[in-house]
């Protein structure tokens, strides 16, 4: 992992993915972090709700990191086809 990140505090976090349930975000941040990308998600209180406008987990990385996570992303998207990236 990449230990050279500014602070992260006054760090602006890009989301690069979103999932429809916290353990399908926590695997893609796993994966992300496999390859040195620090990754966070949000949103995973309303994931679950079940109403007409349902919440979604978003997978937040730097922005710095954000072109590189999405480039990961779309490589194993054949994995995930009916999730949007």
């Amino acid at each position: 992992m990449n230990d050279n990140h500014p602070d992260l505090d006054s760090t602006k976090l890009v989301t690069v993915a979103e999932r429809g349930d916290e353990m399908s975000a926590s695997i893609l941040i796993s994966l992300l972090q496999e390859e040195g990308i620090r990754a966070i998600a949000t949103g995973g209180f309303t994931s679950g709700f079940r109403a007409e406008a349902p919440g979604m987990v978003a997978v937040q990385t730097i922005e710095s990191d954000a072109a590189r996570a999405k480039e990961i992303i779309a490589e194993i998207k054949v994995e995930w086809p009916e999730e949007s990236a």
